[in-house]
């Protein structure tokens, strides 16, 4: 088997094992699965909890849609009492959007509900396994660190 061979190997195992693993998680009962998110929804609640705020047309750019489908999005959230609107402080004519604490503890929910499993998981792991998917861990992050500049 060639180098080139042995890697794709490992990347489709990788890869299955991830899949598997996320189909294990999908198991237990997640706050995704208790919201009335629309998936679009969910990603403008996760784009601004990456950026803290955006305007609509950063939104829409984002999700690769027309400002009247944001400011439509945004209307369903603010009703769930998710997002805001806000005057942006450079510009008085733009309206930017932003998490409430609401939408904030939402967004905190679904990233913790995702490492408790993974905590539940490692902590049958031994010393000397966890050191290593650390090293793993850190690696993978560099890269992506890396590729998103």
């Amino acid at each position: 088997m060639s180098v080139n061979d042995e890697r794709e190997d490992l990347i489709r195992q990788i890869t299955e094992t991830q899949r598997g693993l996320g189909r294990l998680f999908a198991q237990h009962q997640s706050p995704l699965f208790t919201s009335n998110l629309t998936m679009r929804q969910l990603k403008v609640v996760m784009l601004l909890s990456a950026t803290g705020s955006a305007s609509g047309q950063e939104l829409a750019a984002g999700l690769g849609v027309g400002l009247g489908t944001v400011t439509g999005i945004v209307d369903r959230l603010i009703a769930q009492g998710l997002v805001s609107r806000h005057e942006d402080p450079h510009d008085r004519r733009v309206r930017r959007v932003r998490l409430t604490p609401a939408g904030a503890a939402l967004v905190e929910d679904l990233n913790n509900a995702g490492l408790e499993h993974l905590r539940r998981i490692m902590d049958h792991l031994d010393t000397e396994t966890l050191r290593t998917l650390e090293q793993v861990m850190r690696a993978i992050r560099a890269v992506a660190d890396k590729l998103d500049q």
